[in-house]
């Protein structure tokens, strides 16, 4: 079997996987890619690849972006594509919902959501989101 190379087959489906979820998590903590390259002793074009799949994210810094980003190891690996026979990668649990998630928007709107400290504030704003959405 040939040898798999970034240049000719593209990065692999679970460094992508992976990268991806780094960039979930650095998002929703309010960091860009210069304060996360910083903590990391890395540039920020590093993290950019890293986030891309392009280059692999080796297991020490992993351990590493788990102690940053306050997360557990598995984090990274929840919802990671499946293997097939022939190595086409099938996406666990793909939807549209995953996709929403990922948007910049999405992430910035949770939080500050979240930044919201009077509960009955937050909830009249679930509400009228919930009422506005069902408008549409």
């Amino acid at each position: 079997m040939p040898r798999r190379t970034v240049a000719k087959d593209g990065p692999h489906p679970i460094d992508v996987h992976v990268g991806s979820r780094v960039r979930l998590r650095r998002t929703l903590l309010g960091l860009n890619q210069t304060q996360l390259g910083e903590q990391l002793g890395i540039t920020y074009q590093q993290v950019q690849k890293y986030e891309q799949g392009v280059n692999r994210i080796s297991a020490s810094r992993l351990y590493k972006l788990t102690k940053i980003l306050d997360t557990p190891l598995a984090y990274f690996f929840d919802d990671v594509p499946l293997e097939t026979d022939d190595a086409a990668p099938q996406q666990a649990s793909s939807g549209a919902l995953g996709g929403v998630l990922l948007k910049r928007e999405t992430l910035e709107f949770v939080r500050a959501y979240y930044r919201i400290v009077d509960p009955a504030a937050r909830k009249g704003l679930f509400d009228l989101t919930e009422a506005m959405a069902n408008l549409a």
